[in-house]
């Protein structure tokens, strides 16, 4: 149940706390490994409090990656691809950095790698589907840039955490936005004339 800052401050109280209790126990172990008793302890509420709220873990999870989303999504409003995509690639760098452990192990841990890749392939999607030039590719292509996008914008994020995130922030963002571009900006003039070939 996400809180609109309108609930009863018990309820916003209870929220933070289950958020809370979820969002260190993510960290701290695998998904799989989470029990309610657990959460519920850390919490400080009753199982019965929190089926209140949510029918399993599964929903809570869903909410939390949801809003993560959300978060991003809202802060490249008006960014737009591909001609923005160097600004993009520079906020997913530092709003994954501002999410702190959560969002590392969500994107980078095996445990989660799934779940980071769906989050991952959807912002992609969400951020290019209303690109004209995106659009004039077709689906078959649409597929291949999103595929490009998604592996490989993570995977440069998950090579910079495994190195220890030596390399400075603005270093690491200005080379993977340089590996980005200069790929997209590639694909999209070849496979735009090869799309109107076709067309």
């Amino acid at each position: 149940m996400l809180i609109k800052g309108t609930e009863d401050l018990r309820v916003q109280k209870t929220m933070a706390a289950i958020d809370r209790a979820f969002s260190e126990l993510l960290v701290e172990k695998d998904y799989e490994k989470i029990a309610v008793k657990e959460l519920c302890e850390r919490a400080h509420i009753n199982k019965k409090t929190f089926y209140a709220y949510y029918a399993d873990l599964d929903e809570l999870l869903a909410e939390k990656l949801e809003a993560l989303s959300v978060g991003y999504l809202a802060r490249i409003a008006g960014l737009r691809a591909p001609e923005d995509l160097a600004a993009i690639n520079r906020e997913f760098f530092r709003f994954a950095l501002e999410q702190g452990k959560l969002y590392e192990k969500i994107v980078c841990s095996g445990a989660y790698q799934n779940m980071g890749c769906a989050m991952l392939s959807g912002l992609v999607r969400e951020t290019w589907q209303d690109s004209p030039g995106f659009q004039a590719l077709g689906p078959l292509r649409q597929n291949l840039l999103l595929a490009f996008l998604a592996v490989t914008g993570g995977e440069l994020y998950r090579q910079w955490v495994r190195d220890g995130k030596k390399l400075p922030l603005e270093e690491v963002i200005a080379l993977s936005g340089e590996l980005l571009c200069k790929g997209v900006n590639g694909f999209m003039k070849t496979a735009g004339k090869a799309a109107s070939l076709s067309a």
